[in-house]
């Protein structure tokens, strides 16, 4: 049996980095792998999608040229080999950078293999037994596969897979309306795919307001996506020329169907049972306000412990536990303020409170909107679709959530989100001087005009 201060399980946006900076106060440590360095993020996420999302803008932006006075001739043609190719560089480069880091590192043991608990502080992996004192957990999570008539019998792409296609869809259905779902539609119609998007819902991206809900509905049918909500009775069957698709009276001609119908965590294969590690109902491990299981010295960070599905909410859970083991540090996960942005073109950045938590919370409360064909930047670039939305305490003049959807909203939502964890009351931000001409100048105006609700 080997033995280490520390045993890493996964290697994404959290577990990794705090190997790493145990390496450096001089532990010893393993860091285990049964795929691929990086996670989610590098590997089938953040870094390859929005890679893609560049490349769909890139051909939006060309065939809308004219409306600027830039005239392209002839048909713009997309080559879905250097789009897939390009994506792929991205995340070899990353992971490759991941490689050479870990691995150099004296003091760090990198395993590729797949890990499953003996016994609370023992791990086998490779045939081999190892043992510490401490383990964390950063397994991740999957693309969930619903139980769905027919979907056994064909074909069909995850956000996974989809990644590696080099050939364009006549026609990509989508099953599933949220986050995921929703930035391959748009990404693939700007390809040139005809799309369709189903959901069993009655709104797309049902986490958030119903006045933004309608508004991203919007923006997708405006680019000429087919959006199918309140599908029932979702089925597959194959064709003569690929998947028929039904959903109550609707019948969609697809080649390719996308299932994009949530996440589920990695950790039915970890032996957590003989460990005796805690979970929930749907498999995430259950943690503490300082990231730790029910089994002393066993702690669970990023996806996998239901607290966030986010890179930026896996490095945090890394920034919390460095501080609270390594720097004698007091941080806690209840102190998060969510944040996160959905990637269709114009984005939606969102921090905080929506105005349907806000309601159900009791609280008195203020709402503003503020249309993007007031924002000067909006204008300039022709893009102003989407709007602004924030949300306060009446009473307390407490920032509770807000919203951007429209032009460089997931930077511009960043002035809110620095002023809610710095705790600056709303008025104290509306006096604050943005630059013009930018998105973020219209935060003051639009707290001027916050209105009890």
């Amino acid at each position: 049996m080997k033995s280490f201060d520390a045993i890493v399980i996964g290697g994404g946006q959290a577990g990794p980095f705090l190997a790493a900076r145990m390496v450096e106060k001089g532990m010893k440590v393993a860091l285990i792998e049964r795929k691929f360095l990086g996670g989610t993020c590098v590997n089938a996420g953040c870094m390859p999608t929005k890679t893609l999302v560049a490349s769909a803008r890139a051909a939006h932006v060309a065939r809308s040229g004219a409306v600027y006075g830039v005239n392209i001739p002839g048909e713009i043609a997309i080559d879905m080999k250097v789009v897939r190719a390009r994506a792929e560089t991205v995340t070899m480069n990353a992971r490759n950078g991941l490689i050479g880091w870990f691995g150099g590192m004296d003091g760090m043991s990198v395993i590729y293999g797949h890990a499953r608990f003996e016994g609370p502080k023992i791990v086998s992996v490779n045939g081999e037994t190892l043992t510490a004192p401490r383990i964390f957990l950063n397994v991740g999570a999957r693309p969930v596969i619903p139980d769905l008539p027919g979907l056994g019998d064909i074909d069909y792409l995850t956000s996974t897979s989809i990644i590696q296609l080099d050939t364009l869809p006549r026609h990509l259905a989508v099953i599933g309306g949220s986050y995921i779902g929703l930035e391959f539609a748009q990404m693939y119609r700007r390809f040139g795919a005809e799309v369709s998007v189903i959901e069993h819902g009655a709104k797309l991206a049902s986490r958030e307001d119903e006045d933004i809900s309608d508004a991203i509905a919007d923006i997708l049918r405006s680019e000429g996506i087919n959006v199918h909500t309140d599908a029932s009775n979702i089925a597959f069957a194959r064709s003569r020329d690929g998947v028929t698709v039904t959903a109550g009276s609707v019948k969609i001609d697809a080649s390719h169907v996308l299932i994009a119908t949530g996440r589920e965590p990695n950790t039915d294969d970890l032996g957590l049972d003989i460990a005796g590690v805690a979970t929930d109902m749907r498999g995430y491990i259950t943690v503490d306000d300082r990231l730790a299981t029910n089994i002393e010295g066993i702690f669970a960070l990023g996806d996998c412990n239901g607290h966030g599905a986010f890179t930026h909410t896996s490095y945090n859970d890394f920034e919390i536990a460095a501080a609270n083991l390594l720097d004698g540090g007091d941080r806690k996960l209840s102190s998060r303020i969510p944040a996160y942005a959905l990637y269709i073109d114009p984005p939606l950045g969102r921090v905080g409170m929506t105005e349907k938590q806000a309601r159900a919370s009791g609280r008195r409360i203020m709402v503003s909107t503020r249309p993007m064909s007031r924002v000067g930047r909006a204008s300039e670039r022709g893009e102003t679709k989407g709007f602004m939305k924030v949300i306060a305490d009446a009473e307390t003049e407490e920032i509770l959530g807000a919203a951007i959807l429209g032009i460089e909203g997931d930077e511009a939502i960043h002035g809110f989100i620095d002023a809610m964890n710095a705790g600056t009351t709303y008025p104290t931000l509306q006096w604050s001087v943005p630059i013009h001409p930018t998105v973020s100048e219209l935060i003051p105006t639009l707290l001027g005009d916050l209105k009890p609700v």
